[in-house]
This record gives structure tokens, sequence and C-alpha cells, in this order.
């Protein structure tokens, strides 16, 4: 059973992305993602100057005067939201996490999709796929979208659990919690682990190649902590049009001096104490994860892949915007 709380921060993402698709995404969604072919609309009486090979002989033999056949674009689209919802992702510093982050987001495209009357599809996944929601219409639908990538895997019985400011959680807490890999600078040995304790890009992508036969605009939403997962990816994009999206929070990228430190990676459970005040340990660190940030979206981009990068802290609507304006402005070309 969801709690108030899930409930609470469905509408309220429902209210808010509902303003702004109608205020700021409506047209952009329209602008850049087109139809797969043209279907047929009328005949109506043949006007000087319309293209002769339109015409609709049968017709025209039947009326005693040229007629054309009119066709219209297929509108319809299929929009896939493959949700990465492995143990990192529960991760955040400021207002929200990034799988908070990654709802509205996906609340977002599921909103606009539902505004133009397209299908949106739904794919949890950690180390494997953990829910598959079929493509569908209908703003009921979409809501659900919304609630699945926020509740899932939580404890939703627990509605007296007050929130607590992260600068608290920071300070008392007896170890934190942030996302690293082996990108950061820790090599971890393997050991056993939970489905949500690790991610699997690859599995998602074959999950949805094995799916989906038809055509989909999909956007795979992750803070791509994996390896070994570009070939499947750069599969799945010839037969679908992906967008990487990469959700991110600032101290995966700029660590506050805060002294000694106990970290435990989300995905191993693996435990190190650092010493956060050292500027030479800061430096290293935000070195190394700026490079993964800009190796990603160099590898990605080098795939014929596109890419957005959210900030889990700031708005989802600006990547967004930029991205469908940077769609625009290439398919005018």
């Amino acid at each position: 059973m969801l709690t108030r709380e899930i409930i609470r921060r469905v509408r309220e993402i429902q209210v808010r992305t509902g303003r702004q698709v109608a205020d700021v995404l409506a047209g952009e969604y329209v602008s850049v993602f087109k139809g797969t072919g043209v279907e047929f609309d009328e005949v109506r009486p043949y006007v000087p100057g319309d293209d002769v090979r339109s015409i609709d002989w049968n017709v025209t033999a039947r009326m005693g005067e040229p007629f054309i056949k009119r066709y219209v674009e297929e509108r319809q689209l299929t929009i896939m939201i493959m949700a990465d919802v492995s143990a990192s992702q529960d991760f955040g510093s400021e207002s929200r996490s990034k799988r908070e982050a990654a709802a509205e987001l996906c609340a977002l495209l599921a909103f606009s999709a539902i505004k133009n009357d397209d299908k949106v599809g739904l794919t949890l996944f950690h180390t494997e796929v953990e829910q598959y929601i079929p493509p569908r219409k209908g703003q009921k639908h979409a809501l659900r979208v919304v609630r699945e990538v926020l509740a899932h895997g939580l404890d939703t019985t627990d509605e007296t659990q007050p929130k607590v400011p992260f600068w608290k959680r920071w300070l008392e807490a007896p170890s934190k919690t942030l996302p690293f890999s082996s990108d950061a600078g820790f090599q971890f040995p393997n050991q056993l682990r939970t489905p949500r304790e690790g991610t699997r890009i690859a599995t998602a992508l074959e999950f949805l190649m094995s799916v989906r036969s038809r055509k989909s605009v999909c956007f795979l939403v992750s803070d791509f902590i994996d390896e070994g997962y570009e070939r499947a990816l750069v599969a799945a994009n010839r037969k679908h049009d992906v967008i990487a999206v990469l959700i991110s929070d600032p101290r995966e990228l700029e660590f506050p001096a805060v002294g000694l430190v106990e970290l435990r990676d989300a995905e191993t459970g693996k435990v190190r104490v650092v010493d956060t005040s050292s500027s030479s340990f800061r430096r290293n660190f935000e070195g190394q994860n700026r490079e993964r940030v800009d190796a990603l979206e160099h590898r990605l981009r080098s795939a014929g892949v596109d890419f957005i990068h959210v900030d889990a802290s700031g708005s989802v609507v600006d990547p967004l915007v930029n991205f469908f304006r940077m769609r625009e402005r290439r398919q005018r070309r």
C-alpha cells in the first residue's frame, strides 16, 4: 500500500509538471518527435497545383472529374521510459534524491506523450528487469508510471517517519552513502549482492529489443554506474531512437570539506573512511568523477546516441527543453 508521502509526491509532481507541459514542453515535444509514416485521410476534388501523382483514378472515373488522395503524417508514437531503480539512485544531497528527479523527468515525458495522444510505457531495472508496463494512453496510466518510479523497492509502510534535512543526516549518520564506482577510484572485490545493489544497462536494453518490435522513442534514465553496455546501446539505437539521460547529484561532482567521513558504496556495501579536509582527496575525487561524466558523454555521442545531463538538485525542465531545441535545429539542417 502506498504511503501518504508517496501519494503526496505523485500529486505534487502531477501539478508542477502539468503546468510545465502546458506552458513549455507541448510545442517542443511535437516539433521534435515526428510520426513514422503517412496514412490515408480523405479523397477531395483536384485543385490546380496539386500533384497529379496523387489523383485517385477510380474515384475520378466514377465521378467524372479529378479527385486526389490526401495523406497525413501518422503522428502516434510510442515513448518507452527505462528507469534505473538500483540502490545508487536513492542518493540525494539536496531537497530530492536522484530517483525523485528521475520520477519528475518521467512525469514530464509521460504527460507530454499523453497530451499528444501518444502511448507511454515503462521498464524498471537494476541488475535485471524488475517491472514492465506496456505502452498505453491516458492520464491514469501516466500517473501510474510516475508512481512506480517513485515507490518501487521502497518501504512504504511507515507513514510516521519524519523527514530529516540532508545536512543533519550528513553530520549525524554513522556512515555516508554515496554511489561510488570504480570510475571514482574505488576498486572493490566482488561479493554477493541483492538485485538492487548493481546496475546492468545491457540487460535492460536487450529486454527492450525483445518486447518492442516497432520503433519507439526510448529514454534511458540512469546514473550509468555500469560498464560493458555500449554494444547493446548501439544495437538498440539502430532499431529505436534512444536518448540517454544521466541523473547526477552535486555531491558526486564536488565534495565538501567536513573532516573524516565513513563512505559506503550504495551498490556493494563496501565501507571506506576518507579525510574530506584533504584538498588532494577532494581534487582527485572531483577530477575523476567529472572525467567519468565527460567520457560518458563522449562515448554516447560518438555512438550516435543523444545525451541529456540532469542535475538532481536543479530543474529537470531546462535540460529537456535544451535537448528538444537541439534536436529541432539538427533536423532543420
